[in-house]
């Protein structure tokens, strides 16, 4: 039986994907249930993630997705009627509708999109050290530099805050100064050395990765106005799920920076959002393309913590879609918490090859109709095996389905749309100017020039008052993700006012209010799952 379109709009509760013997629905109910998306390169996957972001969005479900090529950015435009997609809705008993999305662009170094920033302390010394690719005693080492910044009220925004800080920690002795006083930093490399022997050559080895991360455009991601997670979580003025797109184009020539910062949004998510259970639809689904950067040489206590998130955020109503060539490249650990896959044709060349494609058809529940692991390897562009969770979560058995053509455009959008599509974006101005107020690094030099006052006496006033309120209510143990309780309420005070009122003076008064309620309640903080230190 033909379906028009308009009635697979309609549907509510599921999205039409493609068709074999049977239409290949996914259960908007289960889709946060996870899913992975495979295949070699040039066999569909982008057109197969538009398809499933396309239906997620009609479904009134924000995505997120990284854009590799620049190809998905088309999902902002109307579709275009060529042959060879009006063939294919022909083929799969669809009538052909055009459609274009409402779509928000970011881009970690603010040239084809909203910059997305992240304060150091947000990223915490676990994320940090990947990303600085560290090891052991050097990531030991970033980890006593938080711990010092936390109990010295030193709140570290930029790569420059933590280059001061790291100076401000490297053992000496104490150096008298012109006028015959103790150096003032001399009480923070006492405390550093409290917890263990930092030695100038690992602080100089961080340093050194700082810079090439500095010279890799890296500066760029780190300041604020931090990015606030819930500009993700946007419908638009029909009801239809925003559709967010990261260029990363750019970015994936860092693949350690590009893994770990979607790993960073993806650790956000998990500690921001609150516990919903299974709902009628995700809150939010994200594709995670090139997903074999994630594990690579990844270290055990990581690898935990990704298993930990991607298994626990499906309960904050969030779907991960982790997109990549070879099965092979998530572990079977994550792997298992993957319910719904659509596999596209690999290539069996080498041993590794075929033991890929054999991977690959155990993973699907049998069909007898289907020699899956032969299928798997003659598979043509824009087929795919497919296997949706159904009922009571049970996987379908594997399907051999033709995809169903997007209905927006396939391919990327020119210079001029960009431009115009974000002009129009509802994000417009929030985020695009960079604020550099007084954090880590001015502090140290106040405190260098012995001009530096307390963090409590500093903040004074009606802050200092609202810092008091916040600990009697909150209590100073407070364990709260990234910030501690008193820290999350300020964030939010200053997101509040910014999106009113977009200028300096309001992310100012953001960061004083914050830093004000971080000193009262108190900075020695187990951070969030991913982003910072390790429960123990």
């Amino acid at each position: 039986m033909a379906l028009s379109g308009t009635s697979l709009a309609d549907t509510g509760d599921k999205i039409f994907v493609g068709k074999g013997e049977q239409p290949a629905w996914l259960t908007l109910a289960l889709a946060n249930r996870h899913g992975l998306v495979t295949g070699a390169t040039g066999t569909g996957k982008t057109v197969t993630l538009q398809v499933m972001a396309e239906g997620f969005a009609r479904a009134g479900v924000p995505v997120f997705a990284a854009d590799i090529k620049g190809d998905l950015s088309g999902i902002a435009e109307v579709g275009e009627p060529k042959d060879f997609i009006v063939k294919r809705a022909s083929e799969l008993g669809l009538t052909y509708q055009p459609d274009q999305f409402a779509t928000v662009f970011w881009d970690v170094f603010g040239e084809q999109g909203h910059p997305v920033r992240a304060t150091v302390t947000e990223m915490g010394p676990l994320l940090l050290a990947r990303m600085l690719d560290l090891n052991d005693v050097q990531e030991g080492v970033l980890n006593v530099a938080f711990r010092v910044a936390d109990d010295n009220g030193l709140t570290l925004i930029d790569m420059k805050d933590l280059r001061a800080l790291l100076d401000a920690i490297i053992p000496e002795a104490a150096k008298k100064s012109a006028d015959g006083e103790e150096d003032p930093l001399a009480s923070i490399r006492k405390a550093a050395q409290s917890f263990g022997n930092v030695t100038r050559a690992t602080i100089g080895t961080i340093q050194r990765q700082l810079l090439v991360l500095e010279n890799q455009g890296g500066t760029k991601f780190f300041g604020e106005p931090a990015l606030s997670l819930q500009d993700f979580m946007r419908t638009d003025r029909d009801g239809r799920g925003m559709i967010n797109i990261l260029v990363a184009d750019k970015l994936l020539q860092n693949p350690r920076l590009y893994a770990t910062f979607l790993l960073w949004m993806l650790s956000e998510l998990f500690e921001e959002l609150p516990e919903v259970g299974d709902l009628a639809k995700p809150k939010l689904v994200f594709f995670f393309d090139e997903a074999h950067l994630l594990f690579n040489d990844a270290p055990k206590a990581l690898m935990d913590k990704i298993e930990q998130v991607v298994r626990l955020i499906r309960s904050k109503g969030v779907g991960v879609y982790f997109v990549t060539q070879n099965p092979l490249d998530v572990p079977d650990r994550v792997l298992g918490q993957m319910g719904n896959r659509v596999q596209h044709a690999l290539r069996a060349f080498t041993p590794r090859d075929q033991k890929a494609v054999a991977a690959a058809a155990q993973t699907f529940r049998p069909n007898p109709k289907l020699d899956t692991a032969q299928v798997i390897m003659e598979l043509g562009k824009g087929e795919a095996l497919v296997s949706f969770l159904e009922g009571n979560g049970t996987p379908a058995m594997v399907e051999r389905v033709l995809v169903r053509p997007p209905s927006a455009r396939i391919g990327p959008v020119t210079p001029e749309e960009r431009k115009a599509i974000m002009d129009a974006s509802p994000v417009k101005g929030k985020y695009d100017t960079a604020v550099d107020a007084e954090s880590a690094y001015e502090m140290l030099q106040k405190r260098i020039a012995g001009t530096a006052a307390t963090t409590e006496s500093s903040s004074g006033g009606v802050l200092g008052k609202i810092g008091d309120i916040a600990a009697t209510i909150f209590g100073t143990n407070v364990r709260r993700g990234r910030l501690s309780t008193g820290q999350l309420i300020a964030r939010n005070i200053a997101r509040s006012v910014t999106d009113k009122v977009v200028g300096g003076a309001a992310a100012d008064l953001g960061k004083e209010v914050g830093g004000s309620l971080g000193g009262s309640i108190g900075r020695s903080l187990v951070r969030g799952a991913l982003g910072g230190l390790l429960r123990r």
